[in-house]
């Protein structure tokens, strides 16, 4: 009985969907009946957020917002590591190098007992990029 009634289903369905629809008429490609518009010229404002974006310094701020640095610095308070503007008024760019170290490396004493974490799998880029945003604070 059920191989009777599921067998009817699927002819029914068959027999459905094979048939041509002749109620339901085409309608045609949207792109082909409209005419595509020109493009408006950019906003100059968008394209200096884009610019600001992609510089070296939002670089470096993306991959501080992507690592653990939070959890210890902030940007203008000590919390358990130095702000980084207290950094960026010690240090130069001519440090920018052996700081880019030091986050690779971590260390301990420049700032206090407590140990900086090491970040052994960021790369000499990246943690440069991250340098230049926290120099960039220098007041």
């Amino acid at each position: 009985m059920k191989s009777l009634v599921l067998s009817a289903l699927a002819t029914s369905f068959l027999m459905m969907s094979c048939a041509k629809n002749n109620e339901m008429p085409t309608q045609p490609e949207p792109e082909t009946n409209q005419m595509l518009e020109e493009p408006k010229p950019a906003d100059p404002a968008q394209n200096t957020a884009t610019e600001e974006a992609s510089s070296p310094e939002a670089k470096g701020l993306a991959l501080i917002k992507g690592t653990d640095c939070l959890s210890c610095h902030q940007t203008d308070q000590k919390l358990i590591g130095p702000s980084y503007h207290d950094v960026a008024a010690k240090y130069s760019e001519a440090d920018a190098d052996m700081l880019a170290q030091k986050i690779i490396d971590g260390g301990k004493g420049n700032w206090g007992d407590i140990p900086m974490t090491p970040h052994a799998g960021l790369s000499k880029e990246n943690a440069k990029l991250m340098v230049k945003y926290i120099l960039s604070l220098k007041k």
